[in-house]
């Protein structure tokens, strides 16, 4: 059998209730590969904005699945991802030098 990768057992969870993922996808809209990000607790890969919490309810409901465990997984992972960028901010970019006053090139 395959190991579980995914986030909170969720692909294992559907398929012990008798749930396929095209099934999911045919309900409510979402597509697979979207679905499947969301199994995997790869957030990064869905659309983005209020669509990423959208999805994870709607895909919480069609497995029958607390969407508050989802989405507070789901939050972590943002905030997580949030502080690592956080992180990696020194004042300066990857181009040599933070933000720079604007200079009269354009004859302003």
């Amino acid at each position: 059998m395959k190991e579980e990768t995914g986030v909170l057992g969720l692909s294992t969870i559907r398929r012990n209730r008798g749930i396929s993922l095209e099934q999911i996808a045919n309900s409510t809209k979402i597509s697979i590969r979207s679905l499947e990000a969301i199994e995997r607790g790869d957030f990064a890969k869905l659309p983005g904005g209020i669509y990423n919490t959208s999805y994870i309810k709607q895909y919480a409901r069609a497995i029958d699945y607390d969407e508050s465990v989802l989405l507070a997984v789901y939050q972590n992972s943002v905030a997580a991802s949030g502080a690592g960028a956080q992180a990696n901010r020194s004042g300066k970019d990857n181009y040599g030098g933070g933000f720079r006053a604007v200079s009269g090139t354009l004859g302003l």
